[in-house]
């Protein structure tokens, strides 16, 4: 079981943290969701989540469906850099929050030899509106998550061990993403603005502005991590801890359960695959140290549901449900999917099988 210690420091937590820091346990990507006018809060928040709470050095792109496969390389490598004026729509942290010209390099290409020398691969990339980016560059997001590695013009840039791409969305449920980069995404999560972005709260509370904050990111000093909140020892311990963590027959038998009615369940079009199989048990499993549990139990693997599949049911088009094939009504099946969404299946599905929830 995890440490008392760390226990509290993961219980005083607010939900961005602790989304992020299941990821980094996990090893695995998200997809965040907020409302459109909270946007520019969320990313602010994120940078410092990942600067003052894991110590990680972090890069932000706002994508766009003018976004280009070298606007996203750039914007992904992060160091320092020549200051010159750019009308990219990539911002680099500097310029998104000082309003400063973006850092490109002095050669005309921004994937030269001397960018690809000065540059590595941020720890936290922040893909603010990914799902408005041009289809090929949404598969340079997936290849990069899948291969921990991003080929410029000239050179290969490997990712930090620890690393996680967080797709930031405005809004909506179900799928948004290209077919297999929304099935490769771990968890998703809504913030609702009404919680609050407390790491900037407390800044502005503080009297820090945006930059001094920023200013002291780990991008400058690689021990940063040893100062943060939650350090790298702690997320392998938790990562340890969760391949230790054990799963009845009865439990996994709950999880199969919950997959078959999904799968089965009338508004269903699609969207329960194999992947999300594996990751719906490894964060069942990754949740039970957060817990202070050596075990995976029921409400663990309710709560690893709603994560899970909120990005991933595709909710069936009134014509295509499959009572349409035996003579149901069109329109009385258009009124029973009315509203209908990816939540509501889920919890659902979890009442339906919660009645043969183990004891």
């Amino acid at each position: 079981m995890a440490e008392k210690t760390l226990l509290d420091k993961v219980h005083d937590l607010s939900d961005l943290e602790l989304a992020a820091l299941i990821c980094l346990v996990a090893q695995e990507n998200c997809i965040i969701d907020t409302e459109p006018d909270a946007l520019d809060d969320l990313v602010q928040e994120l940078e410092l989540v990942a600067s003052t709470v894991f110590g990680l050095t972090h890069a932000v792109i706002d994508c766009s469906e003018h976004t280009s496969l070298d606007d996203f390389a750039h914007a992904i490598l992060s160091v320092e850099a020549v200051p010159t004026r750019s009308n990219s729509p990539v911002r680099t942290r500097s310029d998104y929050f000082l309003h400063t010209p973006a850092f490109t390099s002095i050669s005309r290409s921004p994937l030269s030899d001397t960018f690809a020398d000065n540059k590595t691969i941020a720890n936290m990339i922040i893909a603010k509106n990914l799902d408005e980016a041009p289809r090929q560059v949404q598969i340079q997001a997936l290849e990069l998550m899948r291969t921990k590695r991003i080929y410029t013009r000239t050179s290969v840039q490997n990712a930090p061990k620890r690393f996680l791409f967080i797709a930031l969305l405005a809004g909506g449920e179900g799928p948004r993403l290209t077919k297999h980069l929304n099935d490769y995404m771990f968890i998703s999560h809504f913030h609702d603005p009404e919680d609050g972005f407390p790491n900037l709260e407390d800044m502005y509370d503080d009297g820090n502005s945006i930059s001094s904050i920023l200013k002291k990111s780990p991008i400058q000093e690689p021990d940063a991590s040893l100062d943060a909140r939650i350090s790298a020892a702690d997320i392998e311990h938790l990562t340890e801890l969760s391949h230790q963590t054990t799963v009845s027959m009865e439990v996994k038998q709950y999880q199969q359960n919950i997959i078959s009615f999904l799968r089965l369940h009338r508004a269903v079009a699609g969207g329960i695959s194999a992947p999300a199989t594996k990751h719906f048990d490894k964060l069942t499993r990754c949740l039970a140290p957060l817990h202070d549990l050596s075990f995976a139990t029921p409400s663990l693997v309710d709560l690893a549901a709603r994560k899970i599949y909120l990005h991933r049911v595709q909710i069936v088009k009134p014509e295509k449900e499959r009572s349409m094939q035996w003579g149901s009504d069109l329109d009385a099946v258009t009124a029973l999917l009315e509203g209908v969404g990816a939540e509501d299946v889920i919890e659902d599905v979890l009442g339906t099988a919660g009645a043969e929830t183990p004891l």
